[in-house]
């Protein structure tokens, strides 16, 4: 017996996103920073060539020419090297500040010589629903926490099947949409004391043991490995839309959930500041009034 391969299989060429290619192998960039020196270089020849003698334009017209073809050309961190000019340009004269806003008036008037406060960061929510609905740029907008499905381990007709359905979700959504993928350090500490603290209400003393011997396992496996987790956020706009994407990505074999108020504001604070360890607990909705509760 033979089995067929139904896997969807797509030929994609390599150089898909390069630049075309105008004239001589060279792109319209390309073309436009060697032709536009040679252009500017003849004008000014022009203009003012009786001043010096042939040879001094000579040697000066083949410097200028060869940085022009090193900067059309040339590539530096993946940019091309006029586009990565162009940014250190912009960012030597961009002021000096941790983070875009507009500076406190103490900052404004501090004296001269005196390092100036950053500015705080502003971000676009202007209010977040207990619900989970926030207002981004005045209009609504809705987080979607979703798992993931492997799609590897399935046939190719069901892998054909979960394309098709991930291509209906996409076309059928009708305003802006934003998924986002991000990995973030895993404390196993957590787990590892509520493992412990679990372990002498099992019924059994060999299941105790095993249970410490898991606790065990996770402090050595976050103490020796770096374990991350894997976030999946989908950010749809307004609430029908949201309904519609859950129902969507459940058919698809996905876990999703809109995210509630606290989920929400727990995943923008986490979006601030990813490389701090998450605060145990659900956060107060932005507005919500906060009671402390203390226990014996």
């Amino acid at each position: 017996m033979s089995s067929e391969d139904t896997t969807p299989r797509a030929v994609v060429p390599a150089n898909i996103s390069e630049a075309d290619r105008i004239a001589f192998g060279l792109t319209f960039r390309q073309l436009g920073i060697i032709g536009g020196t040679g252009l500017a270089g003849f004008g000014v020849y022009r203009a003012v060539g009786h001043l010096l003698p042939p040879i001094a334009w000579i040697v000066a017209g083949v410097v200028v020419f060869a940085v022009a073809v090193v900067i059309a050309l040339g590539r530096r961190d993946g940019l091309p090297l006029d586009m990565w000019l162009r940014h250190g340009v912009a960012l030597s004269r961009s002021p000096r500040t941790l983070a875009p806003g507009t500076p406190r008036a103490s900052a404004v008037a501090a004296v001269a010589g005196t390092p100036s406060v950053p500015a705080p960061l502003r971000s676009p929510v202007t209010a977040i629903s207990p619900t989970g609905v926030l207002t981004c740029e005045g209009k609504s907008r809705v987080l979607i926490g979703c798992g993931t499905t492997n799609i590897h381990l399935r046939t190719g007709a069901e892998q054909g099947a979960l394309l098709d359905g991930f291509g209906r979700f996409l076309n059928s959504l009708t305003g802006s949409a934003q998924i986002v993928v991000a990995a973030q350090r895993h404390d196993l500490t957590v787990h590892a004391q509520a493992t412990v603290d679990y372990a002498p209400r099992l019924p059994h003393a060999a299941l105790q043991a095993a249970a410490d011997d898991y606790a065990e396992f996770l402090l050595d496996l976050d103490s020796e490995r770096d374990p991350l987790r894997r976030q999946v956020l989908a950010v749809v706009t307004g609430e029908q839309a949201a309904d519609n994407a859950v129902r969507a990505l459940s058919g698809l074999g996905v876990e999703a959930t809109a995210l509630d108020g606290p989920a929400v504001s727990a995943a923008l604070a986490s979006a601030v500041d990813p490389f701090s360890p998450p605060v145990p607990g659900p956060r107060a909705v932005p507005g919500a009034p906060i009671t402390l509760r203390s226990t014996p």
